[in-house]
């Protein structure tokens, strides 16, 4: 479930930040707006953050790790203006994502996966697919 997708057609979020040049987000509605989706399970949530999800709905976290450099590129290419460069730059060398993520959830079940090449974004969907199918195994019997 790819989440700025279900942001923008279910608007929502609460206005628009001109700065960041981008809707701010509505957590409580996405929140409302996911919780039938999640309750049936089998959903994978992509999203940039996760400190308003309910813990409940995860059995694992995984946190996509990127080279500043490689990230800096990507990110001009869609044409990110400069403070939002910085600052998503900032985040990943800080680590902003991964604390959000074990603050957030128990520690054990957050994963992080470099992310920088397409060789790394093949080997980290064959990782989550075998995460997926040995959680079944342990889960259906």
């Amino acid at each position: 479930m790819q989440l700025p997708n279900i942001l923008l057609t279910g608007e929502l979020y609460d206005g628009y930040d001109e700065e960041y040049d981008c809707p701010i987000l509505d957590e409580d509605r996405v929140v409302d707006e996911l919780e039938n989706h999640m309750r049936e399970g089998g959903v994978i949530v992509d999203y940039h953050g996760c400190d308003f999800f309910p813990e409940r709905w995860f059995h694992i976290v995984f946190v996509l790790r990127t080279d500043n450099t490689i990230l800096y590129k990507r990110l001009e290419t869609r044409g990110y203006n400069e403070k939002k460069l910085k600052d998503n730059i900032q985040c990943e060398i800080f680590q902003v994502l991964y604390e959000e993520a074990t603050a957030s959830y128990k520690e054990e079940i957050v994963q992080q996966l470099p992310s920088n090449t397409p060789e790394e974004l093949e080997d980290n969907i064959n990782q989550i697919l075998k995460w997926i199918e040995q959680w079944v195994k342990d889960n259906n019997s």
